[in-house]
């Protein structure tokens, strides 16, 4: 599941800097590269695809990488990134703040506001790192409580920080007891682990008001919903049970929201479904599997559900986001 996208070694020594900023420089997440010993730099970077969660372990010389606004506004595909160091030191400024990581600690940051992420290694010697990306939709926290936390450092040492590089790190470390039928899971499992983690820290900056513990109690459904999407037994009930509130008291939760709870739902659904038909490495599976993945047990349902949402059928949507087969 992990793969090399890019290795210094297999490149002369005065084309390794400029090819790896080529790669920053042309992502969706456009970032530019430099070094202060554009000679002697080495990086590796391996990376894992778990659905919409990408994680990158990058191992690198003394380097600084850093997002203007002008490369903001050239591409920005919304996301929140979690970086820690294995070994080595990195910085990352943001919003004004700096923050110092150590071996016991990670940080957010976000793609929408320019950064600045200073890799420090010995002479001679290369740091690791493990990023994480994960579009800001998937994590449901309130933009302006997350501005709080980011490039500020959080400890990994115990509790939740722990348990989140932890899981990365297992994982990009070893992905052969996993298989191509674990991805979703391990996912969902990511997206869980990243929203609790960074809800809970957005918890800890201040004691929230009464009015925001109704606002935190909304996010922890909206993270349940998500990882039990592809059960079609996910019910308002469900949710109550799971949360030990009743279901009217549920039904009031999303009424402030100007929606229902069914339609979150379908909506979530259809959004993952619209995202799986438009990549290129599931195109050979059936449009039905992908339904029913998401909780879809009726395919006349889903295509009428899909096409009153995006104004096209599902198989012609993904024609035209893949376009012919070669």
């Amino acid at each position: 599941m992990i793969r090399t996208v890019f290795r210094s070694d297999d490149l002369p020594p005065e084309e390794r800097l400029p090819r790896f900023d080529e790669l920053q420089a042309t992502s969706v997440h456009p970032m530019r590269v430099r070094s202060d010993e554009p000679n002697d730099f080495r990086a590796t970077a391996r990376e894992l695809e778990l659905r919409s969660v990408n994680v990158v372990e990058l191992t690198s010389s003394s380097a600084e990488v850093w997002r203007t606004a002008k490369l903001v506004r050239a591409g920005d595909p919304g996301l929140f990134s979690v970086v820690f160091s294995r070994s080595g030191g990195i910085a990352l400024s943001q919003r004004g703040r700096e923050a110092v990581l150590g071996a016991d600690d990670f940080a957010v940051y976000d793609s929408s506001q320019p950064f600045d992420l200073r890799i420090t290694a010995a002479e001679g010697a290369t740091t690791t790192l493990t990023r994480i990306h994960v579009p800001r939709s998937l994590l449901v926290l309130p933009q302006n409580k997350v501005d709080q936390i980011l490039a500020v450092p959080l400890p990994t040492r115990q509790g939740l920080g722990a348990l989140l590089t932890q899981f990365f790190t297992t994982l990009t470390a070893d992905t052969s007891p996993y298989g191509p039928a674990d991805i979703p899971r391990l996912g969902n499992v990511a997206v869980e682990l990243l929203t609790s983690t960074l809800a809970h820290h957005i918890d800890a900056v201040r004691e929230p008001a009464p009015e925001s513990q109704g606002e935190l109690l909304h996010l922890r459904v909206l993270a349940f919903i998500r990882e039990h999407l592809h059960d079609p037994q996910l019910t308002p009930g469900v949710i109550a049970a799971a949360h030990h509130i009743s279901v009217s008291y549920l039904h009031r939760i999303f009424q402030a929201q100007e929606t229902t709870v069914s339609a979150w739902i379908r909506r979530e659904r259809l959004e993952s479904a619209r995202r799986e038909l438009g990549q290129p490495a599931l195109r050979a599976v059936p449009v039905h599997r992908i339904a029913t993945r998401w909780g879809f047990n009726d395919h006349a349902t889903f295509t009428r559900a899909f096409r009153a949402a995006y104004d096209i059928p599902p198989k012609d949507y993904r024609h035209h986001a893949l376009g012919p087969r070669h």
